[in-house]
């Protein structure tokens, strides 16, 4: 039985006896088949949760699916077929929009049983054989070699220089290299350097492992687990839309109950009352609501991808809008997940090196002032240590071709890195006349690499390696003249210490000429008399527009977090870098060994109160996004690994990486950044914004139709008169209007400083009271206008379909007046341009030609019920329009005044939010 955990603090020997397993002969077929039959495949359980036709009835609980499937209802009942099915076709859409999007949730836990069908060499019977992953068990004895992926959990029983790519898994931007030590208990999942564990990437050296866990129980496991459980949440827009649905569900009933009570005192038939009460309830339903919602969403999605954004997930295009929290990953997020040497210390000289990545543009100059750019040939301690940095190197660097428009490395990127270096002084590899003899491999117990090269015809070894390893074989080291000097230990210590303090990772450089011809190369050649030439550091260094970027974020009210799992140091260094870490800030770094233990209380303040999070596991990072959740925040997640998909999931809305992400990560998401960078998650909420204001702005110009029907019906049975608005006539001006007038606001530009204002109140209801009393005041006005003209129009001898007719043209006129009021809910449309939105006036233009058709076309008179009317009637009408808008432009004006006194009076008003 399989008893023993923390695979890590355990012996090898002891592991092995555990599984009764044998490292030369591995296990027998019997025991193959016996703990197969105890753990199953080693596979991960798909988590379906319910079947597709539950999840798409359960499209349809919702209050305003509820509405407009009673809007349906009446107009069936009416005999209204065409609006019965237009109506339930916008039903059906956005349940089938809704089944979609769910549905792509679940097809992250497949991604996780995808990622893991491939094949494992493994040991059986003292057979060496290739099985498919799916067969392993624990207890298989396992080789590894460069290239390959690690297919299950295991504890390894040898490596030889065994390096492994682990960032998918836990955010670690370099490989990590492998040892057989036992490690403490409470050792974190990226500090594990004895176990190897399923879904990482072997890139070099060799080693055996015993598998440990298998299918579930394996690290990747246990994730697929957390996304399984990790419930999405409503999207503010959701939230808001559902308050507002409720409410408005209860305003309808309450007003249809009331209009029939007074039909039935004014002792007016059942039938009418009845049929009073339907108009009112298909007048207070804004029909094209959810579609016009839909559609705009939809158009900030087009607009999203254009600026490198892909929306996966409608509702997320808003959310944006609402973010008050940014919390990233580091690698390929904020950095490009590409070492680059920044400095160089050599001849008693600190150098900088611009360009960032495997792209070798780029000069070395004096470390305090770039521009004085360094000849490398002039400088020979320099030239000397990119020489070495270049000759004792096993990766590779390709130049862009027609597949690829980036550089590309093949190897270890910190020794690609030194490649690039050496290229921006030109000094390739290829240019060096330099011939490899023979050469020692790094390996972790001896910390260093080294090569014998034959260069210009003389033999010379060239070493790398940590500045431990290094210093103690350096007799000498060379000066800025190139000569051979006593070595100065202090000075290059030093030197080490401050660079490692910057979060750079130091490499030391030394070399020895071979006085007699060798062909082979041994660790007793390099164990003495060496020269040291110099030290290179570099790191995984910011992206230009992230820093940029996350400066925008802060104007804007948006905190940002790093949440990675790389080291303490490094994503300090890189968050100061950034401007995440302020200088007059009192937050840390937390790492994950400090979020062990805490209280919820402790959690939650910590999570408050510090902006960079270092060596997290996906544990971590979930259990941050839901403090932060829990605060009210409204949280964005980016990342791009398998260790980030749980808190991908759980956020507001999670971003991931489409270019190097993994496609667990992807599938969890609700957006991708088609070029990787942090960058665009700015533009993006930029977008957010912008297409929440348009949201909100359709919603104040559409409910005052809706409350100016209602309003009508109501007057009209309180009067005891019959309706000016006939359900279908109501039916028509909703949807009508929606699409061609009301969508245009769609395509309004963004208002002038919309990052410099907070985020929106993800808790704030849609309509404040300013705007509500606005609706109220238009909604008034359009009932005052319909009601007075229908009857002005009986008056003067006008049929009532012709009286009917002019109070459906007022709601449109009217609307359409109104439309340009909405274009900036506080600003004159002056002040935006007249002609600054084309689609505007393209769609009046629309409308009203469907107008005109709808009063003199004899089909559509006979199908709506309407008649022509005069040209003085129009006029009438239009003027009834300018009045209502110039109403409106008043009461903005007057606001807008006093709201301009205010912030005179107290100039902390409009600032944005200094919690960052």
């Amino acid at each position: 039985m399989q008893d023993l955990k923390d695979w890590h603090s355990q012996h090898s020997e002891k592991v092995l006896k555990q599984f009764e397993a044998d490292p030369e002969q591995g296990l027998s077929l019997q025991q193959v088949d016996r703990q197969q039959a105890e753990f199953g495949l080693n596979a991960i359980t798909k988590h379906d949760g319910d079947g597709p036709i539950k999840r798409f009835v359960l499209q349809f609980h919702q209050p305003l699916v509820y509405i407009l499937l009673s809007a349906v209802v009446v107009t069936l009942a009416l005999q209204e077929w065409v609006d019965a099915i237009v109506i339930f076709a916008v039903v059906l859409l956005n349940a089938i929009i809704g089944f979609v999007q769910e549905s792509k949730a679940i097809n992250a836990i497949n991604a996780l049983s995808g990622s893991i069908k491939s094949t494992a060499t493994v040991i059986r019977d003292g057979v060496k054989m290739t099985i498919p992953a799916q067969q392993l068990v624990p207890g298989d004895i396992v080789l590894l070699q460069a290239g390959d992926k690690v297919t299950a959990d295991m504890r390894l029983i040898k490596v030889r220089d065994l390096q492994v790519d682990e960032s998918a898994l836990t955010g670690e931007s370099v490989p990590v290299e492998k040892n057989l030590e036992v490690l403490a208990k409470e050792a974190l999942l990226g500090d594990r350097q004895n176990m190897a564990f399923s879904s990482t990437l072997v890139v070099y050296g060799t080693g055996v492992g015993v598998v440990t866990e298998t299918g579930d129980n394996t690290e990747i496991g246990k994730i697929s687990e957390l996304i399984a459980t990790t419930p999405t949440l409503d999207t503010p827009l959701t939230k808001r839309i559902k308050q507002f649905s409720h409410v408005l569900l209860y305003a309808i009933v309450g007003l249809a109950a009331i209009t029939l009570l007074i039909g039935y005192l004014h002792g007016q038939p059942l039938l009418e009352s009845f049929m009073a009460a339907v108009a009112l309830a298909v007048g207070a339903i804004p029909e094209g609501l959810p579609a016009a919602v839909t559609i705009m969403l939809a158009i900030g999605v087009s607009r999203m991808a254009k600026r490198k954004a892909v929306i996966r997930n409608l509702p997320a295009v808003e959310t944006l809008g609402s973010t008050t929290i940014i919390c990233s990953d580091k690698t390929g997020t904020l950095t490009k997940n590409e070492m680059t040497v920044e400095r160089i210390y050599s001849g008693g000289k600190l150098y900088s090196v611009s360009g960032n990545g495997y792209d070798p543009e780029g000069v070395i100059g004096s470390s305090d002032a770039q521009p004085l750019v360094t000849e490398p040939k002039n400088e020979p301690a320099l030239s000397a240590t990119l020489r070495a940095g270049a000759l004792c190197n096993d990766a590779q660097l390709m130049a862009p071709d027609q597949d690829n428009s980036q550089w590309r490395i093949s190897g270890d990127p910190t020794e690609a890195a030194l490649l690039v270096s050496a290229h921006k002084a030109s000094m390739s590899p290829g240019s060096l006349n330099a011939k490899r003899i023979d050469c020692i491999p790094f390996q972790s117990e001896y910390q260093y690499m080294a090569t014998l090269d034959e260069v210009d015809s003389v033999q010379m070894i060239h070493m790398k390696g940590s500045i431990e390893s290094i210093l103690p074989k350096c007799q000498f080291m060379l000066n800025d003249l190139g000569e051979e000097i006593g070595l100065d230990l202090d000075a290059i210590e030093q030197e080490a210490e401050r660079l490692a303090a910057k979060g750079l990772r130091v490499l030391a450089f030394a070399s020895k000429t071979s006085l007699d011809a060798q062909t082979s190369l041994s660790h007793e050649d390099v164990a003495q008399g060496l020269v040291f030439l110099g030290l290179q550091a570099m790191i995984d260094p910011p992206r230009p527009e992230a820093i940029e970027a996350v400066a925008a974020c802060h104007r804007a009210g948006i905190r940002v977090k790093m949440i990675t799992g790389d080291h303490a140091l490094t994503a300090t260094s890189i968050a100061k870098q950034l401007g995440i870490i302020q200088p007059q800030s009192a937050g840390k770094t937390v790492t994950g060994y400090q979020l062990g233990d805490l209280s919820e209380h402790e959690f939650s303040d910590i999570a408050s109160n510090n902006d960079v999070f270092a060596r997290v596991s996906p544990e971590n990072k979930l259990q941050l996004v839901k403090s932060l959740q829990a605060e009210g925040h409204v949280v964005a997640m980016t990342g791009d690994g398998v260790n980030d998909a749980p808190a991908l999931r759980r956020a507001d809305i999670g971003v991931a990486m489409a270019l190097n992400g993994t496609e667990v990560a992807r599938d969890a998401s609700d957006m991708m950044l088609t070029d990787d960078n942090f960058a665009t998650v700015r533009a993006a909420v930029e977008e957010g914004r912008g297409v929440f204001d348009n949201l909100k702005k359709f919603i104040v110009w559409t409910l005052p139709t809706n409350g100016g029907e209602g309003l009508v019906i109501l007057l009209a049975v309180l009067l005891g008169v019959s309706l000016p608005l006939l359900p279908v006539h109501i039916l028509w001006v909703n949807m009508t209007t929606a699409i061609l007038l009301g969508l245009m606001l769609a395509f309004e530009p963004r208002e002038k400083g919309i990052m410099e204002r907070p985020p929106y109140d993800p808790n704030a209801p849609i309509i404040d009271r300013i705007l509500m009393w606005r609706i109220l005041l238009v909604s008034s006005l359009l009932c005052i206008t319909a009601f007075g003209l229908y009857e002005l129009e009986l008056m003067w001898g006008a049929t009532e379909a012709q009286a009917r007719t002019v109070a459906v043209a007022m709601f449109v006129v009217g609307e359409a007046f109104y439309l340009f009021n909405c274009r900036s809910l506080d600003r004159s449309v002056f002040s935006v341009g007249l002609f600054s939105n084309r689609w505007i006036w393209i769609g009046i233009a629309l409308m009203m030609a469907l107008q005109l058709l709808f009063t003199y076309q004899p089909l559509m008179n006979d199908w709506f019920q309407s008649a022509p009317i005069s040209l003085e009637a129009w006029l009438r009408v239009i003027a009834c329009g300018w009045f209502i808008s110039l109403i409106v432009g008043v009461e903005k004006h007057l606001r807008s005044k006093s709201k301009d006194a205010q912030a005179t009076s107290d100039p902390n008003t409009n600032r944005v939010s200094e919690s960052v």
